[in-house]
């Protein structure tokens, strides 16, 4: 028995941190929406009662720290089931660029076994157990667009933005997400307007959305990364309608609602860094 999931990445068009809590995490606002770049989780039933976990890049690791593996073994110990799985990852999202590519590989993962191993589980189940496993794998085994509260695991959808393309521009950079929060003084920055955004998604308006985009983790990583700073700068500079970065960086993006743009600001990135990809945003319809 196999199986084949997608995992597509998310970007944040809002990102605030309202204060910090006893339990060391911070309470988060964030708007989250998926794009149509995903790695691809292959599921392979064994009867060997063992995880495995192979990834196309060399640099994932296959163990114990892979959020999959994690996916897998929670949901065996949840169940109490006693078969293995072969897990085969085929990675397109950037490894730690804000786009949370690991934890959309661990909710995948738990979807996934959900249907090999027919368990029955409603998404409120995976989303729980995803909560245990990252901040972000509640938002990524719902998808599509949401306003993400608590420390990030608590999901309200909310309808699709409106169709645009979507830049992603990564410079060859890691960012650490604890170092940033740890770094972020929320009572210095300018928080984001969660609830005007919002407003801008339920009317459709592309150019509300475009001028509420903010991230309260942006100040602290572009002041760490120049790389990141001159991205977004770059970013601008070739004619993106909306320009912020991703959750804690590095990677910056640029919404595009016009096709006639959308070459210009991809080639023009391509001579600052390697990885940029023209993406759509995964509107409800579409999932």
């Amino acid at each position: 028995m196999k199986c084949s999931v997608k995992a597509p990445a998310k970007i944040n068009l809002s990102l605030d941190a309202i204060n910090k809590r006893d339990d060391g995490f911070h309470e988060v606002e964030m708007i989250m929406t998926m794009v149509d770049l995903a790695d691809r989780i292959d599921l392979t039933d064994t009867d060997d009662g063992l995880i495995t976990v192979d990834v196309s890049e060399g640099f994932v690791p296959n163990d114990h720290r892979n959020l999959a593996y994690q996916a897998a073994s929670l949901l065996r110990k949840h169940c109490q089931i006693k078969r293995g799985v072969s897990i085969y990852i085929t990675k397109r999202i950037p490894v730690a660029a804000g786009l949370a590519g690991g934890s959309s590989d661990a909710a995948a993962t738990l979807k996934g076994l959900n249907q090999l191993w027919n368990l029955g589980l409603s998404l409120d189940e995976l989303a729980v157990m995803g909560a245990e496993i990252g901040s972000d794998v509640s938002f990524c085994v719902y998808g599509g667009t949401a306003l993400a509260t608590g420390r990030g695991e608590m999901i309200k959808a909310i309808p699709s933005p409106p169709p645009c393309w979507v830049i992603l521009a990564k410079p060859p950079i890691g960012v650490s997400t604890a170092e940033v929060y740890k770094r972020l003084k929320v009572n210095e920055v300018e928080h984001a307007n969660t609830s005007a955004m919002i407003k801008a998604i339920e009317e459709q308006s592309f150019s509300g959305i475009c001028n509420n985009l903010h991230n309260v983790l942006e100040s602290v990583t572009l002041d760490l990364y120049p790389e990141v700073k001159n991205i977004k700068e770059q970013m601008i500079r070739f004619g993106a309608d909306g320009v912020l970065m991703s959750g804690s960086g590095p990677t910056v993006f640029g919404l595009v609602e016009h096709e006639s743009r959308l070459h210009r600001v991809y080639n023009g990135l391509r001579g600052f860094c390697q990885d940029v990809f023209a993406v759509r945003i995964i509107r409800s319809t579409d999932s």
